[in-house]
């Protein structure tokens, strides 16, 4: 049923009182504060604001479902999340169907604050998020401003320490016409800050017209649907929301979860376990990432965010799984940071998913990390994903197949090991094999410093290193020593700068140092240090031989010859690990996987 329209004031007045609320099946606030300011700049303008869609639930059926609160006091690191109601017994209550972003944006612009992340803080640091209020700019319109966004209206979040009243600008705070009725008091709150008459009058009208945007303009129409169950009504949100950029699959998805799961809060622990898997290493996970493992490894059809997946009866089973799969991504991710891996060098998140799949079919425990039972298993996982990670293409396109298609193939191998041949096999008849041909070989013996799989290369070339030991990755010569003046000053032939400078940042040039050794080194040459840090000529040759350095010479002079030598010795060792090798020429050899 079409309704017309309320107020913005009269709107948000129900959003106060808890009778406008949000659905379980509802996503978080994802605007961020340039969307909110080109929100109210349009409603200045008098461009259409949109219909919203409301959900009227009958007072005998409000206590059936779980609803929340709109955010008002956001906080992008502290208070992101939509607060959660208790049950509502015997009300009305209506819901927010479509529309949920506008009405929020309004209520954080005209009711509370924002605190958004400044730029170039840590996220831990207690100034990074100030808190901030919405302000109006009256005299923008004035100068016959208007930006690149063709924004007429200059809206703007700024701290209230901030100066409101410099040349040329007069800052009003929106939410202060909520408590401004009379033209008398706005031409009064103007005359207190702009002297000149003219920009005054010009202040005024700008002020005078949020008043009637906020407060008499009856902008709000919605349609209401008031069926009752909520299968239907989640269909109806579906329908609205699933076309396009605003509700992505996995908003979709938690949706559903939190409306259906009966003993655990599936929104609280979704992005509680987040927070916690991204705690346990230095990553950056994503609600996304969890929802797909979540298919994965409760065996929930095709592992892919469709609706299709998203049916009561697979949320049922997905909430009775959860307390396992929670904790074998807690065991994973402790697993691949013990190997090493880091936001910056797990360069796709879904290569995990297999890893978890198999330690949850598998029923791991802690003891899998450290027990000598599981050594070789850990080792050729770490092999696996490391070769996955630098195989260009794997995690790309059709991933959802493949997944479905791994998680088959793992569940099926009876789980006393990681079924690394079957797993090979089922990938290279994907076209996703982890061989690697003689172009990509080169390629990968000239990988640069900054490219994110170096450290996954290092850690296959090198198999005998502990990434427990805080590793990283370190020049070999010190990139201090390749400026143009110590290149200068090391008497290198300016015609050999240029060179020397890009080999210095190519894989040739780079070794795994533990943390603390790295720190040792500095900007000593490798020969100079490696005596220090070696006194023993023998200890000194098996950490040459072991990162396949062979003679470290003493002066940057020679660094071209060093490179070149090693280069040789490296683009060999990965054809013989990554190349298309025979697995008779591996046999008995458990560093050199057959692939």
């Amino acid at each position: 049923m079409y309704q017309t329209g309320n107020t913005i004031e009269g709107i948000l007045d129900q959003i106060a009182h808890h009778d406008l609320v949000l659905p379980a099946i509802q996503r978080e606030f994802v605007w961020d504060r340039d969307q909110i300011c080109r929100l109210f700049d349009s409603l200045m303008q008098g461009y259409p604001f949109g219909t919203f869609l409301f959900w009227r639930v009958a007072p005998w059926n409000s206590d059936k479902f779980r609803f929340f609160d709109f955010v008002r006091e956001y906080h992008q690191r502290d208070s992101p999340h939509c607060p959660r109601l208790g049950r509502i017994h015997d009300a009305k209550v209506t819901a927010v169907l479509d529309g949920q972003q506008r009405l929020t944006a309004l209520n954080i612009g005209l009711k509370g604050s924002g605190a958004w992340k400044e730029p170039r803080k840590w996220w831990s640091s207690p100034d990074a998020f100030p808190t901030r209020h919405l302000y109006l700019d009256l005299l923008w319109g004035h100068q016959g401003v208007v930006d690149d966004e063709d924004m007429k209206y200059r809206f703007m979040f700024r701290r209230d320490s901030d100066p409101c009243h410099a040349a040329g600008e007069c800052w009003f705070r929106a939410s202060e016409i909520l408590g401004l009725d009379k033209a008398s008091g706005m031409r009064k709150w103007v005359r207190k800050y702009v002297a000149d008459d003219v920009a005054a009058d010009a202040a005024f009208d700008t002020l005078y017209r949020l008043y009637q945007v906020i407060r008499k303009d009856h902008v709000i129409a919605y349609y209401e649907e008031k069926r009752q169950e909520l299968d239907e009504v989640v269909q109806i949100f579906i329908r609205m929301n699933d076309g396009g950029t605003p509700l992505s699959h996995s908003d979709l998805l938690l949706s559903i979860a939190v409306a259906q799961w009966t003993r655990y809060d599936a929104r609280k622990e979704i992005h509680d376990l987040v927070d916690n898997l991204n705690a346990l290493g230095q990553f950056w996970f994503s609600k996304d990432l969890v929802l797909k493992a979540g298919l994965m490894l409760s065996d929930i059809g095709s592992v892919g965010f469709k609706v299709d997946n998203f049916n009561r009866e697979n949320m049922e089973s997905l909430e009775t799984q959860w307390p396992a799969v929670k904790a074998t991504l807690k065991l994973t991710i402790r697993l691949l940071a013990q190997f090493g891996f880091t936001r910056a060098t797990l360069t796709a998140h879904n290569a995990l998913l297999p890893i978890a799949y198999y330690l949850h079919h598998s029923k791991r425990k802690a003891s899998f990390l450290d027990s000598e039972d599981f050594v070789q298993d850990r080792e050729v996982i770490r092999e696996w994903l490391a070769r996955s990670l630098l195989k260009r293409g794997v995690w790309g396109s059709g991933l959802d197949t493949l997944l479905t298609a791994l998680r088959r193939v793992i569940r099926e191998s009876g789980g006393s090991r990681f079924p690394i041949e079957a797993v090979r096999e089922e990938m290279a008849r994907r076209a996703r094999s982890l061989v690697f041909e003689a172009e990509e070989i080169e390629e990968l013996a000239d990988m640069g410093y900054r490219q994110a799989g170096v450290f996954a290369l290092l850690s296959v070339l090198f198999p005998f290193i502990d990434p427990r030991d805080q590793f990283h990755v370190d020049h070999i010569f010190p990139s201090s020593r390749f400026t143009t003046k110590q290149l200068r000053d090391a008497k290198v032939p300016a015609e050999q700068w240029g060179d020397f400078k890009q080999m210095a940042n190519r894989l040739a040039n780079l070794q795994l140092l533990r943390g603390r050794e790295n720190l040792e080194k500095r900007a000593m040459l490798p020969a100079e240090w490696l005596k220090k840090r070696y006194p023993k000529k023998t200890d000194r040759r098996t950490h040459q031989e072991d990162h396949l350095m062979g003679p470290v010479p003493e002066r940057m002079l020679e660094f071209g010859s060093f490179y070149g030598d090693r280069r040789q010795r490296l683009r060999q060792r990965i054809d013989d690990l990554l190349g298309n090798q025979s697995s008779s020429d591996r046999s008995g050899d458990t560093s050199k996987i057959a692939y």
